[in-house]
This record gives structure tokens, C-alpha cells and sequence, in this order.
């Protein structure tokens, strides 16, 4: 892998290097977000121009299919636990396929908010077995002399993002057709993943069968660090949705119109590909407590920069700059923090209900963003709209991650990353 010739080659050789069931779940992970992205991109304006439905309306449509994932995630990992990796995972499958094949069909309302829900709880079974595996996976193949287990979730960031990427292309090609074939495409990607998990993933019980179904709940709740991790962790995630808030209104504002957006999403997909394996490689001799709060605080540093522009009022292609450095800071800062933060998760819980600490810290991020849009929300209406107030936002906005650094680097500080014999 360090002989490695450009980022196709190390991609190829990262993945060959995979064992079976990791390279089976990277992959796994990309044709996920493929079908998943040729679709929900689109929803919006389905809803609204195909069906007629109001702005409120498909905005609670939106809101219920974000907190069927986000907010379910933790119920997720519990079943991923007691069930097993495989069930839950062929189970996200099949839903995923009802749901996109309702979305295909449905006219009426309550069909449309069906199959969301389906669509929204398929993620929520999905990602926390499947980062519960790699965990395990990882740790196997750290002990074997193999892959870090920190390698083995950059590979799962590179390949989800190649699937976020993809996705919204091919969607934009069959909407040339109708939203109908985006969506039946969709499933059937998902037919597809389902064989590949009835053929190649293994059978594994559950290591909590037998228990109570609170049992994991109350379990990860007495983890009194790992909770105080998910709180801090979560601003990651806070900073990362501003691409939806803050980042289009500063597009506007510089640019006069947000048709530099595209650009700016590409911009953090092709980062991603390209360096992800290269950052995690160059920093996997590193401590966790030192590498995760240093991710966490660059983020934090793109929403300054923003800040300290915005006195100027800057327009044009100058006026972008300051959001192209947010962009690039914040997407580097990801890619330092997020493999590190998904390789503490198994340490911090100590190897135990893996896919329920999973769970806990996706639903945790989920009702961050929920909390942070709502207070950025009021600050923006809040203060005047002059320049001289305009670096307000974003002030605010960076405090949350510059907090969480300082925060982390106290509470990690000590955490060892090495979790030999422990298997989940």
C-alpha cells in the first residue's frame, strides 16, 4: 500500500488488501449512497411539482424521513446486536427496496410518507451493523498484522463519498426520463446489494440475544464518556450541514446567484477521493486524543475565515474565496477526525454492543443538527443584514467545533486506541 502509484492505485490496492467481508462492506457502502442519492436529491421536487403537495407539506415529508434515519439509529444498532450483523443489514435492503418502490408508485399522501418512513429506517438498521462489522473487522485484521482498523473506515468514508458523488449524476440522467425510473433504478441497485449479502456476508449471532431490549440502552447511557464523546463528536456533524444553511447563503451573497454550489460540492467529493487514504495513512502512528481534537479545531478554523471576510463584502470570484477555504478546511478536518472518531467508538465501549454505541452516536449527531439549525436560524434572523454584522453566524458557528476540540483533547487524553481480544 505505501508503494502505491496515485489515488486510483492506492484505492485498488486498499481495497485488495481489504479482507473479503470489509471489502464486501466498503462496497457495499458505495452502492448504498449510489441508490440512495439517485433519488432523495430529487424528492423535493417530485412532491412539489408532480404531486402538488405544499411547501409544508414536503418539508414534513423531509423532516419525517430525516428523523426515521437519524433519530432511529440507535434502535438500529440494538437490533444489529441482538439479531446479528447480517439480519439487520438484509433487512435495511428489503426496506430500502419497499420504500423507493413506494416512492415510484405512491400518489397520495400517506403512501409518500410510507414509504419515507421505509426509506429513512432502512439507513437507520443499514449503517450501524455495518460500522459494528468493520469495527470488528478492523480489529481482527490490526491483531493479524492486516489493515488498522482506522485504515478500514477511511476506506468506508473514500467509498461512501464515491457513492454520494455518483449518485446524484446518474439520478440527474434518469430524471431525464421521469422521477419513476430514478427511483425503480434505485431498487434495484438495492436487489442487487441484497444477493451480495445473501451470497458473501457471514453468519454471525447476535451477542446480545438473550437480553432485554432496554438492556442496550441503559448500557451505552452508563458510558458516561463515550456520551460526553457523542455530545462533543456531534459538532462535526452540526458543521458539516452548514453546506445546507450558511454556505448557500454565502454563495448567494458573494456570487449573486448559488450556481457555484455544484462546484463547492464537488470540490469536497473530490478531496475526499483523493486524499482520504493518504491523510489517514500519514496519521495512523498518532494518538487518537491528539488527532481527533486537531480534525475537530480545523473545522472550526473554515468557519472563521468566512468570518473574518465578511466585514469586506466581497463579491464576485474574490467574494467566493472565503467559502472555498470553508470548504476545504472543513472537508480536511473531516477527514482527519471522522476514521479516528469510528475507530474510538469500539475502545470507548470497550467492545461491547458495538452496534448500539454506533447507533447512539449517529441519533446524538442527528438531534445536534436539529438544536445547532435552529439556534444558527435565530441568530441569522437575529442580526442586521449589514456586513458588519455578517460575520455573526459564523462566529457562532465556529464556536461550536473550537469548543467540542478543547473538549475532546481533555477527555480523550489517556484512551488507548488498541483493542486486542476484544470481538464485539
Amino acid at each position: 500500500m505505501r508503494g502505491s502509484r496515485g489515488t486510483r492505485a492506492s484505492l485498488s490496492r486498499t481495497l485488495a488488501d481489504a479482507t473479503p467481508v470489509v471489502r464486501l462492506l466498503v462496497l457495499t457502502q458505495l452502492a448504498f449512497n449510489i441508490g440512495f442519492f439517485m433519488v432523495l436529491p430529487y424528492l423535493a421536487v417530485h412532491l412539489s411539482q408532480d404531486l402538488g403537495m405544499t411547501t409544508l407539506v414536503v418539508g414534513a415529508v423531509l423532516g419525517l424521513r430525516t428523523f426515521s434515519q437519524q433519530g432511529l439509529f440507535i434502535f438500529g444498532g440494538i437490533l444489529a446486536d441482538r439479531w446479528g450483523v447480517r439480519p439487520a443489514v438484509l433487512t435495511g435492503c428489503v426496506l430500502r427496496v419497499l420504500g423507493f418502490l413506494g416512492l415510484a408508485f405512491a400518489s397520495s399522501l400517506g403512501l409518500v410518507l410510507a414509504a419515507t418512513v421505509l426509506t429513512g429506517f432502512a439507513a437507520a438498521l443499514f449503517s450501524p451493523a455495518v460500522e459494528s462489522a468493520l469495527a470488528v473487522e478492523g480489529g481482527r485484521g490490526e491483531r493479524d498484522g492486516g489493515q488498522t482498523r482506522v485504515e478500514v473506515f477511511a476506506l468506508f468514508s473514500v467509498c461512501g463519498q464515491i457513492g454520494s458523488f455518483t449518485g446524484p449524476l446518474l439520478g440527474s440522467a434518469l430524471l431525464l426520463v421521469d422521477f419513476r425510473s430514478a427511483c425503480l433504478v434505485a431498487a434495484g441497485v438495492f436487489v442487487l446489494v441484497l444477493i451480495g449479502h445473501l451470497r458473501w456476508l457471514p453468519r454471525t449471532p447476535g451477542a446480545h440475544a438473550s437480553e432485554s431490549w432496554l438492556a442496550g440502552v441503559r448500557e451505552v447511557l452508563a458510558n458516561r464518556r463515550f456520551v460526553a464523546f457523542s455530545l462533543l463528536v456531534s459538532s462535526q456533524l452540526i458543521a458539516y450541514n452548514q453546506l445546507y444553511l450558511l454556505l448557500p447563503l454565502e454563495v448567494e451573497r458573494a456570487w449573486g446567484s448559488q450556481a457555484p454550489i455544484g462546484f463547492l460540492f464537488m470540490l469536497s467529493s473530490v478531496l475526499v477521493i483523493g486524499a482520504q487514504l493518504r491523510i489517514t495513512r500519514r496519521l495512523r502512528p498518532l494518538a487518537s486524543h491528539r488527532v481527533i481534537p486537531i480534525g475537530i479545531a480545523i473545522i472550526g478554523m473554515g468557519f472563521l475565515a468566512v468570518a473574518a471576510a465578511g466585514p469586506f463584502a466581497l463579491h464576485g470570484a474574490v467574494g467566493l474565496a472565503p467559502g472555498i477555504v470553508f470548504v476545504i478546511l472543513l472537508t480536511v478536518g473531516q477527514m482527519i477526525a471522522m476514521p479516528f472518531i469510528r475507530d474510538l467508538v469500539p475502545v470507548l465501549a470497550e467492545g461491547r454492543r458495538q452496534g448500539a454505541h454506533f447507533g447512539f452516536l449517529a441519533s446524538v449527531g442527528g438531534v445536534g443538527v436539529l438544536l445547532g439549525t435552529i439556534v444558527l436560524g435565530f441568530v441569522m434572523d437575529l442580526v442586521p443584514a449589514t456586513p458588519g454584522w455578517s460575520p455573526v453566524p459564523w462566529l457562532v458557528a465556529a464556536a461550536i467545533p473550537l469548543t467540542a476540540a478543547v473538549g475532546l483533547r481533555r477527555l480523550l487524553t489517556g484512551v488507548p486506541r488498541q483493542t486486542s481480544g476484544w470481538t464485539g
